[in-house]
């Protein structure tokens, strides 16, 4: 059984709230951390040259794949924490 991870990424403000918000539903990577399907992620939102805000928004990962990316990366889903698929 594969351990269930928790990422910690940045995000930039206009990307951040768009999760937030609800219609931004995915997140394109470069696979440097082996995302998984169930793992977890925790946007934490950057204002620019500023740096971090403070903010943060929980997901988990669900659909990923390489499919049409450049390589080295992936795309997945971003999830509601209440989503159990």
């Amino acid at each position: 059984m594969k351990k269930v991870i928790c990422h910690n990424i940045k995000i930039e403000r206009v990307f951040f709230d768009s999760v937030l918000d609800g219609s931004k539903t995915f997140e394109i990577r470069f696979d440097d951390r082996e995302y998984a399907a169930g793992d977890f992620v925790v946007l934490h939102e950057t204002n620019g040259d500023k740096g971090l805000t403070g903010h943060t928004i929980e997901k988990r990962i669900g659909f990923i794949t390489e499919y049409e990316q450049q390589e080295g990366y992936v795309v997945f889903s971003l999830l509601d924490l209440s989503n159990k698929q």
